[in-house]
């Protein structure tokens, strides 16, 4: 099976793309999650310019990498949102910022996904990694109280806004994976059902599975593998660790700084916190994912350079593949 380890550019971005794959390949990685913003890949001019693309292959075949998926999280974002506001300035690229008028953001964030299809389909890679944005995670809290009827209302949205960009993913023959992630219409085991369904479980829609945000809302991230285990089509990689217990350190963080010990739980290096990894590669293994498992670097209180070569360590000590030609079953079968 051998799954590739893959390195998400998204942390790296301030970086020169050329730089990024220099460093990822001397610490042993197999290739890049590369991510739609900084100089790492342009989607508009890899939908259209073929001089672009082999420019990204270029660098990749230099330095030994590959690529099996790309990322926009942040353009996927601005589908959905509500309220568009400052935030999505300050994470947009300026054609999709525009004049801000939201409605118009939301607009050319659409387009932009599916550009990004396009993009994919040309770099030979068939998944792409994002967010959605969600008309109703301002809701989260349910006070003052909200009606279903406005609940039912953001799924609604969220499909008539997805449903035609995922026209384009199939007309390219690309999936997308939804990062579950809390501020996306799904967050979490229930959220998740409620979007497929809205969606009507088109097959080019499915999941990445990123267990961090999991654990620090109390979910178990190897259930979710087996419960959604036909969606999983990309697997990140990164930590969290609780910080609990005090009496005094919440869940939501209580708008305190990464890193800060006041808050209820930090993003960790790769091993070093609460996530179980040896149940989770076994689960994969048991639902027989074959793609790639991507780091995804967040660590704040530790230096990125040593952090990432180290992540890429640990996992690939512990990505073990399952007993070939049934193993098990041969020894205890004389």
């Amino acid at each position: 099976m051998s799954r590739p380890i893959t390195l998400f550019t998204g942390q790296w971005a301030d970086l020169p793309f050329d730089e990024v794959a220099r460093l990822v390949s001397g610490w042993g990685y197999d290739g890049l999650e590369i991510a739609c913003w900084g100089d790492h890949l342009d989607v508009r001019r890899a939908a259209e310019d073929d001089a672009y693309v082999q420019s990204r292959r270029d660098i990749l075949d230099k330095y030994g990498l590959n690529v099996w998926a790309i990322s926009n999280h942040l353009a996927g974002q601005a589908v959905c949102d509500d309220p568009i506001d400052h935030r999505h300035q300050a994470i947009l690229l300026e054609r999709i910022w525009g004049d801000g008028d939201p409605e118009g953001v939301r607009r050319r964030a659409a387009e932009e996904m599916t550009y990004t299809a396009r993009a994919a389909a040309r770099l030979g890679v068939d998944t792409v990694v994002g967010f959605s944005g969600s008309a109703i995670w301002k809701y989260v809290a349910m006070f003052p109280p909200v009606s279903q009827e406005a609940i039912d209302a953001g799924y609604r949205d969220f499909a008539d806004r997805w449903n035609p960009i995922m026209d384009a993913f199939d007309a390219e023959g690309v999936r997308f994976a939804l990062e579950v992630h809390p501020s996306e219409i799904a967050y979490d085991y229930w959220t998740t059902e409620r979007t497929l369904e809205a969606i009507e479980h088109r097959p080019s829609f499915g999941l990445n599975w990123d267990p961090s945000h999991m654990v620090w809302q109390d979910l178990d991230p190897v259930s979710f593998l087996w419960d959604f285990r036909d969606r999983i089509y990309h697997v990140d990689c990164k930590d969290t660790k609780r910080q609990i217990g005090n009496g005094r350190n919440g869940r939501l963080g209580s708008h305190l700084a990464w890193a800060d010990p006041r808050r209820g739980w930090d993003f960790v290096s790769t091993g070093h916190g609460d996530v179980e990894w040896e149940a989770a590669f076994r689960m994969l293994n048991t639902i027989d994912y074959r793609g790639p498992v991507s780091i995804e670097w967040e660590d704040a209180g530790m230096d990125r350079l040593r952090g990432a070569a180290e992540a890429v360590e640990f996992v690939r000590s512990n990505l073990f593949d399952p007993p070939e030609g049934g193993a098990f079953d041969a020894a205890f079968s004389q």
